[in-house]
């Protein structure tokens, strides 16, 4: 099992220990670090400075918000950041959500599977630099020939030569047809909340993606990233009472009532009555109440707690459903030094 560090985004200030953790994720043999964004710091420029400091770990965006910027400034970034590292960028997508997307990038949200289809087909011909950059549209067409443009715009390749034309693209996706698109034209899964009890729903969206005609790799050289909490820890319920905070806030708050794709997660998972109530009481401003009402399983269900044997069994388990890395967020270097021993043991 392949360990990612996940740096996730900032809150009103950069984390303080980062530089020190990217240093040490790359000694204690983790494969990848990944940044995150969301209307504040960007998801490129902690790799490229905490990871100027690294040989051999990965340095992946987990994720860069499509609507953030153009599929072809998108691939400027990933082509830059790989030439830096040496080849060792993996560029993570995703959509976000309409919320993020139209009141703080003032881009439309719908059609995000022909958006994101589209997006990392022009990302693919940058990368490639076989010809000229075209895309018909609708969505980034290229050259642009809208009624208030100049018609002046001529398809251009980049001037600089990406360094991989099979720059890995990895895509977060929690939906069935997201992560049948997934399979299909991307290298890697992003996956949040993933339970692998579901392994077997999981796998169908997979299949049916790798199954497509043109489909980009199969089950055997495509990557499975789950984003996953690992705690050792002799108390796990203190430890589930303390994450408990973390599922209300995503459940109830990260996103509308009418539209919130990670509370649509957790009712596949079978917490649907658990899940409106939430939302209902975090939504009103009753967060404590919406954190007690979070039962023990839906935390344990997306998550790893418990003493060195039990996590070194479920480790297992997640890796026979599928998983190819967990994503997990380190407190400190001890936290990474327990994780690194229970995931990997010499």
């Amino acid at each position: 099992m392949k360990l990612g560090l996940q740096l996730g985004y900032w809150g009103a200030q950069p984390p303080a220990n980062a530089a020190e953790l990217v240093a040490e994720a790359d000694r204690f043999g983790f494969d990848a670090v990944f940044s995150a964004e969301s209307w504040g710091n960007d998801a490129f420029t902690p790799l490229a400075w905490w990871g100027s400091s690294t040989q051999r770990v990965r340095l992946g965006t987990s994720v860069a918000q499509l609507s953030g910027r153009t599929p072809t400034n998108a691939a400027m970034h990933a082509l830059t950041l790989d030439h830096l590292s040496g080849g060792r960028a993996i560029l993570g997508l995703g959509v976000s959500g309409p919320q993020v997307v139209e009141g703080w990038y003032g881009q439309p949200f719908p059609k995000p599977l022909a958006r994101t289809r589209e997006y990392v087909s022009i990302i693919r011909q940058v990368l490639a630099r076989e010809a000229p950059v075209t895309n018909a549209g609708p969505h980034y067409p290229l050259p642009y020939r809208g009624e208030d443009g100049m018609g002046l715009g001529k398809p251009l390749k980049p001037i600089t030569h990406p360094l991989r034309a099979d720059l890995p693209i990895w895509l977060g996706a929690e939906g069935p047809k997201n992560v049948a698109l997934t399979a299909e034209i991307a290298d890697g899964w992003l996956a949040i909340y993933y339970t692998p009890r579901l392994a077997p729903m999981y796998n169908e969206w997979l299949d049916e993606g790798f199954a497509r005609k043109g489909a980009r790799r199969g089950r055997e050289d495509f990557e499975v990233a789950a984003t996953c909490q690992v705690v050792v820890t002799d108390d796990r319920a203190a430890e589930i009472a303390r994450l408990k905070p973390y599922t209300a806030l995503y459940v109830g708050g990260m996103g509308a009532a009418e539209l919130n794709f990670h509370a649509q997660v957790y009712t596949r998972m079978g917490y649907g009555d658990e899940v409106k109530e939430i939302q209902r009481l975090f939504l009103s401003g009753k967060k404590e109440e919406a954190i007690a009402t979070v039962p023990d399983e839906m935390v344990t269900d997306t998550m790893i707690i418990g003493n060195l044997d039990e996590v070194r069994d479920q480790v297992k388990v997640w890796e026979d459903s599928g998983v190819t890395m967990l994503l997990v967020t380190c407190r400190d270097v001890e936290h990474m030094r327990q994780l690194s021993d229970a995931v990997n043991p010499a």
